[in-house]
């Protein structure tokens, strides 16, 4: 299974990004899929998690400024945020968990997208 991710650039405060990731390779079914986000000299933390059924997370730091959603059909999972801060400044990763074609559990990670929040 492979994951790519996009959309991640340079914003001012205040602005807006959208990050998008799809799945692709020999899927039958894709459980969870989430956005984590690891920011220099820290480690890797959830950002937002979506389950198959629509059950969702949000880190603290993102309640009210991020959401999340996902494309069942497209395999695909987007992160949108707003209201960006300085601190959101990081790499972002997607993440998905699901079942092989062949039955067997997978887990991936997309190969990561900067996000630079600075004036």
């Amino acid at each position: 299974v492979q994951l790519q991710a996009s959309g991640g650039g340079l914003v001012q405060p205040g602005g807006s990004l959208r990050l998008s990731c799809a799945a692709s390779g020999s899927i039958f079914s894709i459980n969870a899929t989430g956005w984590y986000r690891q920011a220099p000299g820290k480690q890797r933390e959830l950002v937002a998690i979506i389950t198959r059924g629509g059950s969702i997370n949000y880190a603290d730091s993102v309640k009210g400024r991020f959401t999340i959603s996902r494309d069942n059909a497209k395999n695909r999972v987007y992160l949108q945020m707003n209201s960006l801060k300085p601190e959101d400044t990081a790499v972002y990763y997607c993440n998905v968990n699901g079942i092989l074609l062949s039955r067997w559990p997978f887990g991936s990670w997309g190969q990561g997208t900067l996000v630079t929040v600075s004036s």
